[in-house]
């Protein structure tokens, strides 16, 4: 936020001023200027409208995901995307497979642990997946088979269900998935924490060397007259 604000400060009300001597000088421009002096007129002009039009958008999409198929949409893009829907899963995973080792060695019977499980998911778009599976299961699936074909869990947290059945551990497997799941997905966020922060620093770095090296470019290509 910082840095975004100390940028739009910079190309809102420093790049302006240098428009200003810069025009009077009546001099052709590096391409580069041009450029950031008409995206700094743009967002003079329109940074506004921007704003309030930005501010509709992220308000419609709270509105959205307060509703049963908004947030089931929601969760099913972020479950597409590369590391963060890796991310989601696998902490869903963790809950689901914990919620199930629990209920199942309490004695609770499958389809009911499968719908308490479901709740404890975190996420809609795998609950979605998990009620299809409870369905299938219902209608004579065995339960690692229904999982898989819906994709309602990770691949390695499926390959256990699969061995806990086939071997009657079912819930001491579906813990051992949940503590694996949980601890990789935790890593690929501790991982996706210490990237952002260079990420970011080289973002804005770039932003203000472009503002930089325009800004002198124009400088050093001014002439005195007669020149």
């Amino acid at each position: 936020m910082v840095g975004g604000l100390s940028v739009t400060i910079i190309v809102t009300v420093v790049v302006p001023r240098f428009a200003a001597l810069l025009g009077d000088l009546g001099q052709a421009l590096p391409a580069s200027t041009r450029l950031l002096l008409a995206v700094s007129s743009a967002l003079a002009a329109h940074g506004v409208a921007l704003l309030l039009v930005l501010a509709a958008i992220v308000i419609g999409i709270a509105r959205a995901v307060r509703t049963d198929a908004g947030a089931a949409a929601l969760h099913r893009r972020l479950l597409d995307l590369p590391l963060i829907g890796r991310i989601r899963m696998g902490l869903a995973t963790a809950r689901v497979c914990r919620a199930l080792a629990g209920l199942l060695s309490t004695g609770v019977p499958l389809l009911p642990a499968i719908e308490h499980a479901r709740r404890a998911a975190g996420d809609r778009a795998l609950a979605d997946r998990l009620a299809r599976a409870q369905q299938a299961v219902n209608e004579g699936d065995r339960l690692a088979v229904a999982l898989k074909r819906h994709g309602a869990l990770s691949p390695g947290a499926l390959r256990l269900a699969r061995f806990g059945e086939e071997s009657g551990r079912l819930a001491e497997l579906l813990e051992k998935a949940a503590r694996i799941e949980e601890a990789a997905a935790h890593r690929s966020l501790r991982a996706l924490v210490t990237l952002l922060e260079p990420a970011l620093i080289v973002t804005f770095a770039l932003v203000v060397a472009f503002v930089a090296a325009a800004l002198l470019q124009a400088v050093y290509s001014v002439r005195p007259a007669g020149f």
